[in-house]
């Protein structure tokens, strides 16, 4: 797909990995909507890139009338939407049953409505206006869905039952998708990143940050969300990339703790 001049949404926008998208697609020439609900940081972001080229909707993924609402409203003020980028998430720590007793049912029901029903809500109502796109490419291509995982869909750690339940099912979504999509030329693919410098670890102690980056096995590192940012380019510009969870995470692989 030629990115110049194409409409995107990317919930989760306005930090970290949504955030770094958001910057690469502006420089591909796509006009972005972003979905949050900090509407500050997007403000933010929108003053850097121009209100021309970026809008904020504030969305809880979860609900049904906020996505569908504000997706129809971006076809109304872009024209159409050809990409979507599902980032919004949430993170949990807490065991099935420990000291303080068993996994409260609303924590991790939070956990799965935001993670995977909101990735699942999104693309859904995308993918109604996708539909209506003219074609793209000579293939009938008429969009692509990137939504996200986590290397803890394939080695959740302890304490991350609730997350990698909701990351694992994203994971299981991507082949239904695509095939559940490709007669209207819509493509679904997902990011699975490994460790990625976010805010969340500049709260961290030197010595347990310098632990996880030796844990990586090359390069010996955390991942930048601008890595995650050009992948994403990469997926929506390569027309044959379908149904694929790829694994950003330099070989990592997580130990139990």
């Amino acid at each position: 797909m030629e990115l110049n001049g194409k409409v995107a949404i990317v919930t989760g926008g306005a930090s970290g990995l949504g955030r770094a998208t958001v910057e690469a697609y502006v420089a591909q020439g796509v006009r972005v909507a972003i979905f949050d609900l900090n509407e500050a940081s997007a403000n933010e972001l929108i003053a850097q890139l121009g209100a021309d080229k970026v809008a904020f909707w504030s969305v809880d993924v979860a609900d049904q009338d906020s996505v569908r609402n504000a997706v129809a409203a971006v076809v109304e003020t872009f024209g159409a939407v050809h990409i979507c980028n599902n980032y919004a998430g949430i993170g949990s720590a807490c065991k099935t049953y420990g000291k303080n007793g068993v996994f409260p049912l609303d924590e991790y029901m939070k956990v799965i409505n935001i993670n995977l029903v909101g990735t699942f809500n999104v693309s859904r109502y995308v993918a109604e206006q996708m539909a209506n796109n003219d074609p793209v490419n000579d293939d009938g291509g008429r969009g692509v869905i990137i939504n996200t995982s986590s290397v803890a869909a394939y080695e959740g750690q302890i304490g991350q039952l609730a997350y990698s339940a909701s990351k694992g099912g994203v994971v299981g979504m991507t082949l239904p998708m695509a095939r559940d999509l490709a007669s209207y030329g819509i493509r679904v693919n997902t990011i699975v990143p490994g460790l990625i410098h976010t805010p969340l670890f500049e709260s961290l102690p030197e010595k347990a940050y310098r632990s996880l980056e030796a844990s990586v096995c090359y390069p010996p590192r955390l991942g930048r969300p601008a890595e995650i940012a050009h992948l994403s380019v990469c997926i929506a510009q390569n027309d044959y990339l379908n149904g694929e969870c790829i694994r950003l995470d330099g070989a990592i692989r997580m130990q139990p703790r």
